[in-house]
């Protein structure tokens, strides 16, 4: 993962991360990357060396199904990223879900198995389970991630 120092056009500043800079490329011309602060999508890289972070963990809140973007989660002391970025990618992470895949709500777990099993059509989903469904749908081999979910409001 790449971290990049950014900035909106309206001047607030915040990081962002990246696989590479072609998929900051990417995002950016999708307007896909957003200032946490004010919603802008006109953003461009800062001046500054980029750093690069190795490490990720895991959150839990919606589910997602078929996804091939992953996003990191890592929070660290000192140097790490701030709660801006992290509200940023957060948001970049909800946005890219909500642009890829469909939502299907409650029957997210019914879905996810009907896609597993070749009984619908293979594509992005999104939707509600709970952790028990989505162990559940993980035991049967069912590619399940839970992520965080946070308002575009908040």
């Amino acid at each position: 993962m790449i971290v990049f120092d950014l900035n909106c056009s309206q001047g607030h500043s915040f990081e962002g991360w990246f696989k590479d800079g072609a998929e900051f490329t990417s995002q950016r011309r999708r307007k896909l990357v957003v200032c946490p602060a004010c919603g802008d999508t006109k953003v461009d890289r800062a001046l500054s060396a980029p750093r690069v972070n190795r490490g990720t963990s895991r959150a839990s809140a919606s589910a997602v199904a078929g996804s091939s973007g992953k996003t990191p989660q890592k929070a660290v002391a000192g140097d790490g990223p701030t709660p801006e970025a992290i509200k940023a990618a957060m948001l970049q992470l909800r946005k890219y879900v909500e642009t890829n895949a469909d939502y299907v709500g409650e029957r997210f777990p019914e879905e996810a198995r009907k896609i597993h099993n070749g009984e619908a059509d293979a594509r992005g989903i999104y939707g509600e389970a709970s952790e028990e469904d989505a162990e559940a749908l993980r035991e049967e081999g069912v590619e399940v991630q839970r992520v965080p979910w946070i308002r575009h409001d908040s």
